[in-house]
């Protein structure tokens, strides 16, 4: 999608509104005990609360509202009577439509902490490890968000969230992007890669709308599809965290849509 009016404009800020109220409210809701199902169901009230409706259901029938993805699925994962425990990566991916507009987001915390926790810990902390890629991943979106600029190359983008993977000692996963979306949740650019793809030669125009969500991992560079036709899962031992944000283009800095507020 193409933002070219104010009504445009209005229209993707209330959607991206929806989805990070969402996305807080399950964040706050983690720990240990509580189901994927039960955190799905405050999302899901919560995107009710706002006008919005789930993305994954209008657009995939997927099973549920959102997706929450725990330690070894990365993705796609389908909420259920799964109780979370002290320790575990959760990952909550929350796209919805509202008056025809589309807005995706997520975000990974460890269970038993806050889901800020990453921000500042120390090296003496039970969840060290996790919460250091966290930090790794938010820096890293924040980089490709810095490239999302109108008349810049879309290759960019990836480019800056390898470098900061790389310079912290972690690999992305390559086989899961984020796209563009508006009007549907997946739309043109079909994919914003997390590595520089040197096939991508495309210029980012202004006020295109994307997604932009680096994997980072401790090793694993790709996953794959699980029995359910739904959860893609790391073939190996690696931990994998991610971090989304819809933002529209622009001559200058991109303008996040899905912030808290």
């Amino acid at each position: 999608m193409i933002v070219t009016s104010e009504q445009e404009w209005a229209g993707l800020r209330r959607a991206g509104r929806a989805v990070a109220a969402a996305r807080e409210a399950m964040l706050a809701a983690v720990e240990p005990g509580i189901t994927t199902l039960e955190l799905d169901r405050i999302g899901e009230n919560v995107l009710k609360a706002h006008g919005a409706v789930s993305g994954p259901q209008t657009m995939y029938d997927f099973p549920g509202a959102t997706c929450i993805s725990v330690n070894k699925c990365v993705a796609h994962g389908i909420p259920g009577e799964n109780r979370l425990k002290a320790g575990d990566l959760v990952n909550v991916d929350v796209s919805a439509v509202l008056d025809g507009f589309y807005s995706d987001t997520g975000s990974t915390m460890v269970c038993g902490t806050k889901p800020d926790a990453y921000k500042s810990f120390s090296p003496e902390h039970p969840y060290a490890e996790k919460l250091r890629i966290l930090a790794a991943c938010e820096r890293a979106l924040f980089a490709g968000i810095g490239k999302a600029k109108a008349g810049g190359k879309l290759s960019e983008i990836g480019r800056a969230v390898l470098r900061e993977a790389q310079n912290n000692g972690y690999t992305v996963i390559r086989n899961l992007t984020g796209h563009g979306l508006g009007r549907q949740l997946h739309e043109e650019p079909s994919h914003v890669f997390n590595y520089p793809d040197p096939r991508e030669r495309r210029l980012l125009k202004k006020g295109v709308v994307i997604a932009i969500e680096p994997f980072l991992s401790t090793g694993a560079t790709n996953v794959n599809e699980g029995d359910d036709g739904w959860a893609l899962l790391v073939p190996d031992n690696s931990l994998v965290v991610q971090f989304e944000h819809t933002v529209v283009v622009t001559e200058g800095d991109a303008v996040i849509m899905t912030l808290a507020e």
